[in-house]
């Protein structure tokens, strides 16, 4: 590994340990860096996934002070949460890698055109917020869904869910956004210790990752409310767009 790439994976490994934090679509940045280097599809998705866990614990602990009350919806979505991880990871595991590079173009496009709609869904679903009832069952069965694409490929899997918990839970965004989270943060963890035991991971990329989103995390956690969100969304937006036409044209 060069200097250069060393750097440019660790950058990417912050951007997206930050984005994580306050968004969620970090993996839009780290994926297609790793694929730019030469990394197999296959190999780019673990070491991702295994690489963002800890940047995913760093925003977890930096929005602590939200989670306050939240401990029993935690722990009831993140069984959802963790069973969705383990069965996406399993499906990532057993579809043969041809058939995994046909599908991450779709993915990276799917996940563009849900930041791009984020705003608009964020105002549909205030609505549903001021009602003021949270709906059990329905949520924990789309988390763990959501968890199932997560475990699989997870790039906008954060703005997933904060969509539907901004549907289901009557809560302050930024308490849902703590939320998420957590539950980010059970999602990649289980599909990392499954792809650590039995997936080629490549560990340099994947520890500079971790290193970069661990900073991230924290500067996610202070600055989220600060950063200018928009402009963050465009630049994911332009680079997913990119690299899913890209892969998918060959």
């Amino acid at each position: 590994m060069s200097p250069f790439e060393a750097i440019a994976i660790l950058a990417a490994g912050l951007a997206a340990g930050t984005i994580n934090t306050i968004v969620g679509s970090g993996s839009l940045i780290t994926f297609p860096t790793l694929l730019a280097f030469g990394y197999a599809p296959v190999v780019a998705n673990v070491s991702n996934t295994v690489g963002l866990v800890p940047g995913s614990l760093s925003g977890a602990i930096g929005y602590r002070r939200e989670l306050a009350g939240q401990r029993g919806r935690a722990i009831r979505l993140g069984i959802a949460a963790i069973a969705g991880g383990l069965t996406g990871g399993l499906l990532l595991l057993a579809l043969p890698a041809a058939a995994f590079e046909r599908i991450v173009p779709i993915l990276i496009l799917g996940a563009v055109v849900l930041m791009a709609i984020q705003p608009r869904l964020s105002r549909a679903m205030g609505e549903r917020r001021a009602e003021g009832h949270e709906h059990t069952l329905p949520l924990f069965v789309t988390i763990y869904l959501t968890g199932i694409y997560g475990g699989y490929f997870g790039a906008a899997q954060g703005v997933i869910m904060m969509a539907l918990l901004s549907t289901f839970l009557p809560e302050h965004l930024q308490r849902l956004n703590a939320l998420k989270n957590v539950l980010a943060m059970l999602i990649n963890g289980v599909a990392a210790i499954l792809f650590i035991a039995v997936a080629p991971v490549a560990w340099p990329a994947a520890i500079l990752l971790a290193i970069g989103a661990i900073v991230g995390g924290q500067i996610g956690a202070i600055v989220g409310r600060r950063l200018p969100a928009g402009v963050l969304r465009l630049a994911i937006i332009v680079l997913g767009t990119f690299v899913g036409l890209r892969l998918l044209l060959g």
